[in-house]
């Protein structure tokens, strides 16, 4: 999962926040995260836990959440 869609999912940022930041990283050459703390988005502590869950998503070892189970069984 992308940091972005993290931040969204968490409610730090917005859709149309993340592409405005997007957009400047092209510009920047910086990464996200730097953007997002730069700009005040986000505080540190955010970026450190969205980057954990992304690393521990992507090795297989991110356990779902209540929050996250309750919108499963919304949707099932």
């Amino acid at each position: 999962m992308k940091l972005g869609e993290i931040l969204i999912r968490k409610q730090l940022i917005s859709s149309p926040e993340l592409e405005q930041v997007i957009s400047s990283q092209l510009q920047k050459e910086k990464k996200l995260g730097e953007l997002l703390l730069e700009n005040q988005m986000i505080n540190s502590d955010d970026l450190n836990n969205a980057l954990q869950e992304q690393y521990w998503r992507n090795h297989g070892f991110w356990k779902i959440s209540a929050l996250d189970w309750q919108k499963i069984e919304k949707n099932s």
